[in-house]
């Protein structure tokens, strides 16, 4: 086989999406996806999904576009919830316009071009209409929100902790979850959290903490939602993080199209390949895979009022 003939292999395997898992016994939901990112019909991903015992489904949002996408698709289908929020990074980008010194594009572009300045006004804008989108029904969770400082510079923090700040007071008014985003920022989040008083429902989407930072979420009764990564050889302080984990505090999500677990890694993400990180959770806590299954379910029933 040439090199050439090797790459175009790889290539199409690697968008080839993975098969199906053996099914789960006790259903599980997948607690973050982006169905709006991914290639397959909202009917077939949650019919895939289902198939493997992963439903229902919460569908969130990064942005206006995205969070009004979610609620509309949560209110078409039965087993999908939404969430509505602007991405961390969404903020500063608002503000400042994309392309700004400090200010850089998320994982990826959701917004579909380039923003002038909008200063302020245009943040306080956005975050009126989230506020409205989180009073419906079908709005279980203000997300995805929170800091991250990984791609934002420091000309877009304030931006960011307004914004966040923000949508921790829309998620106490409508009574819904907090689904936070934290991406190099786990002391600045909490710290925020603590300065304006949490909601009753805090859930760190897609856990990047350590053990010790485990340990404070599970003192401040936060919970810990689990993606593919977890999976990841590169990975062992949030394996140690989910071990310290209290089983009753516990999520398991996709973020997909994103973090597909091994050994898929690399490939499309999915809902339906929630069974491959339940089943590495299970393993490194040491528990009975219906047993995790049956708290998860459990958990994710009291955390969204599902």
């Amino acid at each position: 086989m040439s090199k050439r003939s090797g790459e175009a292999v790889r290539n199409r395997n690697a968008q080839t999406p993975p098969p199906a898992p053996e099914p789960l016994r006790v259903a599980v939901p997948d607690c973050h996806t982006h169905m709006d990112m991914q290639s397959p019909a909202v009917p077939e991903i949650i019919a895939a999904a289902a198939a493997v015992g992963v439903t229902p489904l919460i569908q969130v949002g990064c942005d206006l576009p995205s969070s009004r996408w979610a609620a509309e698709t949560a209110a078409e289908h039965p087993t999908v919830w939404a969430a509505v929020a602007l991405h961390p990074n969404e903020a500063p980008r608002l503000v400042h316009g994309d392309g700004a010194a400090g200010v850089e594009a998320a994982d990826t572009d959701w917004t579909g071009g380039r923003r002038p300045p909008g200063g302020p006004e245009a943040l306080d804008a956005a975050l009126a209409e989230i506020d409205r989108l989180a009073a419906l029904p079908q709005v279980r969770a203000v997300g995805e929100t929170g800091l991250d400082y990984f791609r934002t510079g420091p000309e877009g923090v304030a931006a960011q902790q307004e914004s966040f700040r923000r949508h921790i007071d829309i998620a106490k008014r409508h009574g819904r979850a907090l689904m936070i985003h934290d991406r190099d920022a786990h002391d600045d989040v909490l710290a925020v959290l603590a300065e304006e008083g949490a909601p009753e429902t805090v859930v760190f989407h897609c856990f990047s903490g350590d053990a010790d930072m485990a340990k404070v979420c599970a003192e401040r009764g936060y919970y810990m939602s689990f993606a593919g990564n977890v999976t990841f050889a590169s990975a062992q302080p949030l394996r140690d993080a989910a071990a310290v984990a209290p089983a009753e505090l516990v999520l398991v999500e996709t973020d997909a199209p994103f973090l597909t677990p091994k050994p898929y890694r690399g490939r499309p993400n999915a809902p339906y390949l929630i069974p491959h990180t339940l089943r590495a959770l299970a393993a490194t806590k040491g528990m009975a895979e219906d047993e995790l299954a049956a708290a998860v379910a459990a958990n994710a029933a009291r955390a969204f009022g599902l």
